[in-house]
């Protein structure tokens, strides 16, 4: 359990993070999502003490993480990839790691074979691509089998197979009643990744709900239809007091009535039904209207 109670902490007259309070919970992946200065990073850097905070607390079962004797197994952190002296092998960065909590050379040996690194394992890790490294740093956070994982965009320059295989790796760690914190920005792969999510907005938790909760709840009651003849099916939905909007080669999107309340109408009138599709918002739409407010470096639109 990842437990952080009003931790604020600012840099000079910029406050990166704002009296903010959540909890991680064991058995679940929580996804960490916000736009870029929302103060994601911070928050993970203070709660493994990279950071000081300026008020507040951030524990890690109970503890903060300097006071934990073998922090290894207890929390395993990816934070930065490239955290690494270039001129050492990647079997030598996961011993010089395992030998400060004598962790055996088996356990580097296994962390190599489930990251996909033994046939570059001894190789300079200054020559590893951007997806080879983070595979580095996931299997540094691995190496003391650890009850916490906390990592910042682990998918990072890899691969569609690397991309799955983290999804895959950190929804079995849940599974083991693990706790697994993570953050990015592809919406696609949090949707299909994380079972709660927490939304970081100029500091402040903007967000803290289960993954179906935040979409449903910026999901309107919005019906697609497609029947023949969606003309009779217009004014059939005015005497509901609905109005009927996009439609074109007899598909229409219907707001503000019940799929169910729907079916009978179009059934009772008669009019053949091909299809009744309730509408659902996708995570990053969701995502994109929750933060519309708290994004601190936007774009122009091209013209």
């Amino acid at each position: 359990m990842i437990t952080v109670q009003n931790l604020t902490k600012r840099f000079g007259a910029k406050t990166a993070v704002d009296d903010i309070s959540f909890e991680v919970r064991p058995g679940a992946v929580t996804g960490f999502l916000g736009p870029n200065g929302a103060g994601k990073s911070t928050t993970m850097r203070m709660i493994v003490g990279l950071d000081r905070p300026d008020a507040g607390s951030a524990t890690i079962g109970g503890t903060t993480y300097r006071e934990h004797r073998a922090p290894l197994t207890e929390v395993g952190v990816l934070l930065d990839a490239k955290a690494v002296h270039p001129g050492r092998s990647a079997r030598a960065h996961l011993r010089a790691l395992a030998a400060t909590h004598r962790i055996p050379d088996a356990r580097v040996q296994e962390v190599i074979d489930l990251t996909g690194l033994g046939s570059v394992a001894d190789r300079r890790v200054g020559g590893f691509s951007l997806g080879m490294g983070q595979r580095l740093g996931i299997a540094a956070a691995l190496l003391g089998d650890p009850h916490t994982l906390i990592l910042d965009e682990p998918v990072n320059g890899l691969d569609p197979e690397g991309v799955l295989w983290v999804r895959q790796l950190v929804r079995a760690l849940a599974a083991e009643g693990r706790t697994v914190f993570l953050s990015s920005h592809l919406m696609s792969e949090m949707a299909q990744t994380a079972d709660d999510v927490i939304v970081l907005g100029r500091g402040r938790v903007l967000a803290h709900t289960p993954v179906g909760a935040l979409v449903d709840g910026a999901s309107q009651q919005s019906v697609r239809v497609r029947v023949d003849g969606a003309e009779r099916l217009t004014a059939l939905l005015a005497a509901e007091g609905v109005t009927v909007a996009g439609i074109e080669n007899d598909v229409a999107d219907i707001t503000g009535l019940p799929p169910a309340r729907i079916a009978e109408l179009i059934v009772g009138a008669g009019i053949p039904l091909h299809e009744l599709t309730p509408q659902r918002a996708s995570l990053e739409e969701a995502y994109m209207a929750l933060t519309a407010d708290a994004v601190e470096y936007r774009t122009e639109t091209t013209r």
